[in-house]
């Protein structure tokens, strides 16, 4: 005679940036995999086109406009998330921008405080945020996944806003990883370089991307859909294993020794 066993409850992950790029290719591959994804961005549309119809009628997606530099928006994001499914499993801190693509001594102030405000002040405010309702969780903690850069390592020219903040990412993912101990919470990073996004095309990767020695060269890239398969594999971990940080470039680019 079987008996039914209850199933446990499909983890939850926000994901934030879920509109476009590596966010989007994420998230429709933690979506196929059977999680609950929170989806957080600027404007709906994109979010809903992320999701797709199916997983929105069945309840496996939540979209929720926000943008990740403002405290309000971040705190009703986490609010919507727990009280609609009651827990937060995983962040993957992914929303970024660019910024300004000039030499440093013409970077203006607002295009600065922009970069900032997304790249370096929203992966604080989203970390912060996840942790508070991780630390609930014990004993079951959680895991926060930044979407670090290549940049965090080694910067591109005509990039220092970018990699600036990059660099400011990687010291929260360790700081998260430190402080996250106690509570089982962990922390780790993903570098991504030139996976196909629109952020690769707008640096002129795909065409002919500056480099070091003033030359521009078109640089290989690699499909996102595997760099979305590294974050779902950290996603995935059982609770006593970590990446801590993770490398994953296309082969043959210009990172080991930028010129």
């Amino acid at each position: 005679m079987s008996t039914l066993t209850e199933q446990p409850p499909r983890p939850v992950v926000v994901v934030t940036g879920a509109g476009s790029g590596i966010g989007r290719a994420v998230t429709g591959q933690l979506l196929a995999a059977g999680y609950r994804v929170a989806l957080a961005g600027r404007r709906l549309a994109p979010l809903e086109a992320t999701a797709g119809d199916a997983a929105l009628a069945e309840g496996s997606a939540l979209c929720v406009v926000t943008d990740v530099s403002r405290p309000d928006d971040v705190g009703r994001l986490f609010d919507l998330v727990t009280d609609h499914w009651g827990r937060v499993d995983v962040l993957f801190n992914n929303a970024g921008s660019f910024g300004p693509t000039v030499p440093v001594e013409d970077i203006g102030l607002a295009e600065w405080e922009q970069t900032v405000g997304v790249n370096q002040t929203g992966a604080l405010l989203c970390a912060a945020a996840a942790f508070r309702v991780m630390k609930a969780q014990q004993p079951q903690g959680g895991r926060i996944i930044n979407n670090g850069s290549i940049s965090s390592q080694s910067p591109r020219p005509h990039a220092a806003a970018y990699a600036m903040t990059k660099h400011a990412v990687a010291g929260l993912t360790k700081s998260l990883e430190l402080e996250g101990r106690r509570y089982g919470i962990t922390a780790g990073q993903i570098d991504i370089g030139n996976a196909t996004t629109g952020m690769m095309a707008s640096v002129g990767a795909l065409e002919g991307a500056l480099q070091a020695d003033g030359r521009r060269l078109t640089e290989p890239t690699f499909d996102v859909a595997h760099a979305a398969s590294a974050v779902v594999f950290m996603a995935g971990l059982p609770a006593g294993v970590t990446v801590n940080q993770l490398t994953m470039t296309a082969a043959g680019m210009p990172f080991q020794g930028r010129g």
